[in-house]
Parts: structure tokens; C-alpha cells; sequence
């Protein structure tokens, strides 16, 4: 084989590996994400009332928060509150977007949209969760920050990560 073909046929197999690799990154589906995992897990269990499995994906610091300000000290029953009760239970939850706070050209936090869908009846589908991940000492990535369990269709529910009065906002 000439040194011209083994050329072309080398530059050949590396453009279609390059190509499976960028086609691979795409399907991807970006909710595999360990922050982004670990948001809709704490949605899921906070929305359906398992209380263990939400409580602990919380910070420090918003543990102190729910313990001082949900009832009996339970995020679940304060999610509970927020959703009124013609919405029915909570079905699923699943990733929406994320945004990260870059520091020093990795990401250190994560702000994390979520929506849910509720069933009673015919159900109601659009509610609009924001969770702030960030990760602990240990690598695990914990809800320091949460907003929502509101309609998506509500103005309030835009922008709730820079919006301090976002509604339901923890802490």
C-alpha cells in the first residue's frame, strides 16, 4: 500500500471515531449526570413522601434550615404543603436543564430545573422544581438550595435560581 492510501485510510478511520464518539456524547441523555441524578432523586423522594431518601441528599446547612422549618422537621411534608391538593400525588419527575457555577474551569455547583407531573383524575402535568446542587467534601453532590412545586405556566416560575423570592424557596 502506498504511503499516500495508508494516509488517507488513517485519516479515514479517525474521522469515524471521532464522528461515533461526538454521536455517542450527543445521545447521551445529559440526567446521567451525578448532580443531575441526584436532583431528580431528591424531587422523587421529597414529591412521594420518602422521607429518608430526601433527607439525606440535603446539606448541612439545609438539613438545620428543614428541621427549624417544616413541620415535625420533614422536607417531605413541606413539599407536601406547597402542592395543592386538586393536583393529586406526584407520578414522575424528570430532568429539564441545568446551568453550572464554573470556578476554576470545572463545575462546583449546579443549578438544576425540574419538572413534575401530578395525577388525580385526568392529572396536571408542568410543575416547575429548582434544586441547587452542590458537592460535599466527599464528592457527593447534596440540595444546598430549592425552589418551586409550582405550575410552569406561573410567572414565579421562571428564573427561580436567581430569584431569592422564588416561591417555596429553601432556605
Amino acid at each position: 500500500m502506498s504511503r499516500t492510501k495508508r494516509v488517507f485510510v488513517m485519516g479515514f478511520v479517525t474521522a469515524v471515531i471521532a464522528v461515533l464518539i461526538a454521536f455517542t456524547a450527543y445521545l447521551t441523555p445529559q440526567e446521567t449526570n451525578p448532580a443531575y441524578d441526584a436532583a431528580v432523586s431528591f424531587a422523587d423522594a421529597a414529591g412521594k413522601g420518602d422521607e429518608a431518601t430526601a433527607y439525606d441528599l440535603l446539606s448541612p446547612q439545609l438539613k438545620d434550615y428543614v428541621r427549624a422549618n417544616c413541620p415535625d422537621g420533614r422536607v417531605s411534608v413541606c413539599v407536601d404543603a406547597y402542592t395543592p391538593p386538586e393536583w393529586g400525588a406526584m407520578q414522575s419527575v424528570v430532568f429539564r436543564r441545568a446551568a453550572p457555577d464554573m470556578q476554576e474551569g470545572r463545575p462546583t455547583a449546579y443549578d438544576v430545573d425540574l419538572i413534575s407531573t401530578y395525577a388525580e383524575g385526568i392529572g396536571f402535568s408542568g410543575v416547575c422544581i429548582y434544586t441547587r446542587m452542590e458537592q460535599d467534601d466527599s464528592g457527593t453532590w447534596r440540595v444546598a438550595a430549592y425552589a418551586g412545586w409550582v405550575s410552569c405556566g406561573d410567572a414565579e416560575s421562571r428564573t427561580m435560581a436567581a430569584n431569592p423570592d422564588a416561591p417555596n424557596r429553601a432556605p
